[in-house]
């Protein structure tokens, strides 16, 4: 007998032996199954990290809804605000933060990764098959006993730390141990010594480059935008108080006739726009 059709019958026999599902619990099961299972084929498959981020933050919220109809309250609660809400979002501000290029992708950092990781999900796959084959389940109880007595969560911490003392413990020290080793594997050495606060004002003052903090976008009292440039006293346009990535992306925009008045109203007299003014200079210097 081939593997597929016994899986097929161990399926039916497993079928009969359960509690008929009512249509709407088919119909959210088939829904939220759906998009898990899409949002784990766009983890495995984004190109950039930070979709793949999203689709995993999909998939578990749609595991936590699983927990939730099956009256495991608390594992979904914990599903959504432990995993989802502040591993995954914080998962996402270090993506933000660091960055994550598609040419880290193409280097290994260990020898021989890839052709491993191949080997080792074709044996998962075939464990799982195996372990669906020979499955056997009993009649379906359902989450009535786990919530009676003291409730879901007074049960679930007895298990815990009862029964399950060693697994969880074993599971808190691999938790401990896939840290660290993130943080190995992310350390980079420095070439060079981390230049000091003098040094690197002696690197400004030896390379010419501005001393003094750039201007800040906008104009005084009208407009704020970051993509609005400040204004000289002269009227001019300070280049340096838009951001050169902004620039580039986007036109800069006029702060909407701003300049003119800006140098008809505010302007510092220029040498030869206001002979009297430097005439009444002239005369109070000799005197």
């Amino acid at each position: 007998m081939s593997l597929p059709l016994a899986l097929s019958e161990q399926g039916v026999t497993l079928a009969a032996g359960l509690s008929k599902t009512s249509d709407g619990e088919a119909f959210q099961f088939y829904v939220l199954g759906a998009v898990a299972l899409l949002g784990a084929l766009g983890t495995v498959f984004s190109k950039k990290a930070v979709h793949s981020a999203l689709s995993l933050a999909m998939t578990m919220i749609c595991l936590a809804m699983f927990y939730l109809a099956q009256g495991a309250y608390f594992l979904g609660v914990v599903q959504i605000v432990v995993y989802t809400g502040a591993i995954m979002m914080l998962f996402l501000f270090v993506l933000m933060l660091v960055g994550v290029s598609s040419a880290d992708s193409l280097v290994e950092t260990i020898k021989g990764q890839r052709k491993l990781a191949v080997l080792a999900a074709i044996a998962f796959a075939v464990l799982i098959m195996v372990a669906l084959g020979r499955a056997r389940l009993g009649t379906f109880a359902g989450s009535g006993p786990a919530n009676a007595g003291g409730g879901n969560v007074k049960n679930l911490a007895d298990l815990i730390f009862s029964k399950y003392f060693w697994a969880f413990e074993v599971t808190s020290a691999l938790l401990i141990t896939a840290a660290v080793g993130a943080m190995v594997m992310t350390h980079r050495e420095r070439l060079v010594a981390r230049k000091s606060q003098r040094e690197l004002v002696e690197d400004r003052v030896r390379t010419g480059k501005r001393m003094t903090p750039l201007p800040t976008p906008g104009v005084y009292a009208r407009h704020n935008a970051v993509d609005i440039p400040a204004l000289l006293p002269d009227g001019s346009v300070a280049e340096d108080s838009v951001n050169a990535t902004l620039q580039a992306r986007t036109p800069v925009r006029d702060a909407v006739g701003l300049t003119a008045v800006t140098r008809e109203n505010m302007a510092v007299p220029r040498q030869g726009e206001a002979p009297e003014l430097e005439n009444a200079s002239t005369n109070g210097a000799a005197e």
